[in-house]
């Protein structure tokens, strides 16, 4: 989805949003009116969601937790995740990425019923930017100019709200709403609830995230009666018209929504206001608008999917443009400025720096719909053609291509009859492409094939889906009894550390999510390798309730791939559980990708 604004001053700034929103006829563009709308939390529809996770260095995250209309999963090794057919808010979906080491990365969208929403969602790492004392207060400053003053006795214990006397530790990132990534790193899709409780659409003059942390971990916030201060810099293509006085939004996770509360005041080329807890923080200016959308189409009719799409106020300045993410049938809406003259570009993506299309447009008071827009093939469009085979050198029919280019990946779904075909856009008429194509019946994956790929037709040729294991499971039973499984993709399978990454623990979950049904345990990495022998520490199984061994139980390792590869063993012995004087004896076998 693609947002832009008009302030007070006539000014149009345009934030950028990376969800889309779907709708199935033109009557569905008037969901949102200028006047903006109560928001509505008990309306549900059916939605799938899907996208990429990376880190700060646009690298692929690996086994973080997903979750949408109550459902979990977890990225595979391209980063990639996938939730179908789940029942989400309709007029705020909410999507919720979780990874150690980082702050949740967060994506809201308007869903219309059975549509899918597409997202590339950057992680914000959680970095320790220094420590105060409770007692005394004090500030921490970075580098950008993001600055978290506590008072004097003013932290208390979050879980319990007891006060806290110890070392606060503060985790903070200033999130510059001028950078061309906002859309990947910003929590929601700048829609918040004005004091008057109606939703509106939000121009951004910059974010923090932060998390106040105590001497063993804990979380920790400010005390009720007390207020913090937080210092947020104005980048200096924005001080001109940063107004002297700016409201200041909370993040509400819950809701996926931003909340009116409380001003900040300019001083210097900083806003600086009062804080009663902490989490992500907003300067914005809340704005009226028209939704608009279009579909974007190759010459032959077929969509372009995952493209970036650009609006930009003409004449406007640095700040007067941002992207959007066509979905898999191409296509692209969300809300911008009324009554204005705007360029429209699409591009292969958000760093490319030469659009494939262009056109100029202008707005009133009423929804637009450009309609399709069809892109030249001439002007850097790829179609990329093959087939796979298994292992027997039959059509694969379920299963997907994985196209790996310009330091992003994109995913493409297999015919029935084993083929593919595709348009990708490309950034100067030419792109180096690598390409694994995977079996989902079998589980086997070819070994990566690296083309060059241009404009015009390119023939990939045949891809064999066989060679590399990508199996995952965890199965074990318990007293003899039958097997329970755990099988990836059907179910959520993660590898992952505590904070040394000293023990590792692996878990699987179902799909849909289940609280009852799920398996965790975990043993030490050091001197882990094929052929070693770990001791198992702990063993959780939603059957019988929290787990601890009870005696010697040797973790047999078989397989220790490089990270992003495998990790795979057995175990077998007694577990103490509920009664406590309860010994069960375990089974278990599990093959899972490593993420560390």
């Amino acid at each position: 989805m693609i947002t832009l604004f008009k302030s007070k001053f006539t000014r149009f700034i345009i934030p950028v949003i990376a969800t889309l929103f779907f709708f199935s006829c033109q009557k569905d563009l008037d969901y949102i009116t200028t006047n903006g709308i109560l928001p509505d939390f008990t309306t549900k529809v059916n939605s799938s969601v899907s996208g990429f996770v990376t880190d700060e260095n646009n690298a692929a995250v690996l086994g973080a937790s997903v979750t949408a209309g109550g459902f979990s999963t977890t990225t595979d090794k391209y980063g990639y995740f996938e939730i179908k057919n789940v029942q989400v808010v309709k007029s705020a979906a909410v999507v919720t990425v979780n990874q150690p080491g980082y702050f949740k990365g967060i994506k809201t969208y308007i869903a219309d019923d059975n549509k899918a929403a597409f997202f590339r969602i950057k992680l914000i790492p959680k970095t320790n930017v220094g420590s105060i004392s409770a007692t005394t207060g004090g500030n921490v400053t970075l580098t950008n100019g993001l600055i978290i003053a506590l008072p004097v006795d003013g932290v208390v214990n979050a879980g319990t709200g007891a006060a806290y006397s110890g070392a606060v530790n503060v985790a903070a990132h200033w999130i510059d709403p001028t950078a061309s990534d906002l859309n990947q790193t910003m929590p929601g899709d700048l829609r918040g609830t004005n004091a008057a409780g109606s939703l509106k659409r939000l121009t951004t003059f910059g974010m923090a995230a932060v998390e106040l942390t105590g001497a063993s971990g804990e979380l920790l916030q400010i005390a009720t009666g007390k207020k913090a201060t937080i210092t947020m810099p104005i980048p200096s293509a924005l001080l001109a018209t940063a107004d002297a006085t700016i409201i200041l939004w909370s993040f509400d996770e819950a809701k996926g929504l931003w909340k009116e509360e409380g001003t900040a005041t300019k001083t210097g080329n900083t806003y600086v206001g009062e804080v009663s807890h902490f989490s992500f923080w907003n300067c914005d200016v809340p704005n009226n608008y028209v939704q608009f959308n279009c579909t974007v189409k190759d010459e032959a009719g077929n969509p372009l999917p995952f493209a970036a799409v650009k609006i930009s106020v003409i004449g406007g300045g640095p700040n007067d443009s941002r992207y959007g993410y066509t979905d898999s049938s191409g296509y692209v809406s969300g809300a911008i400025p009324d009554n204005a003259q705007l360029k429209l570009e699409v591009f292969t993506s958000y760093y490319c720096g030469t659009a494939v299309y262009s056109q100029n447009f202008t707005t009133t008071n009423v929804s637009v719909s450009l309609g399709v827009i069809t892109v030249n093939t001439a002007q850097g469009v790829a179609t990329v053609s093959g087939t796979v085979t298994d292992c027997s050198n039959m059509p694969v029919t379920n299963g997907y291509i994985i196209m790996v280019t310009d330091n992003q990946h994109y995913r493409y779904a297999l015919s029935n009859t084993g083929s593919f075909s595709f348009p990708a856009l490309l950034c100067n008429n030419t792109a180096n492409a690598t390409f694994i194509a995977e079996d989902a019946v079998s589980l086997q994956q070819s070994t990566p094939l690296t083309q060059t790929i241009v404009t015009g037709p390119n023939a990939i040729g045949n891809i064999q889906a066989c060679g590399v294991s990508i199996q995952q499971f965890i199965t074990y039973t318990i007293d003899g009894g039958s097997p329970i499984e755990f099988f990836y993709p059907a179910d959520s399978l993660t590898h992952y550390g505590n904070g040394s990454t000293a023990i590792c623990y692996i878990s699987g979950s179902r799909i849909p999510g289940s609280g009852t049904d799920n398996v965790n345990f975990s043993f030490p990495t050091n001197g882990i390798a094929v052929g070693a022998v770990q001791i198992l520490e702990t063993f959780y199984s939603s059957q019988l309730g929290t787990q601890t061994s009870t005696s010697a139980v040797n973790v047999n390792i078989t397989e220790y791939g490089a990270v992003g590869e495998f990790i795979a063993g057995n175990f077998s012995g007694p577990v103490m559980g509920p009664p406590p004087t309860t010994t069960y004896n375990i089974v278990c076998s599990f093959r899972v990708r490593r993420n560390f």
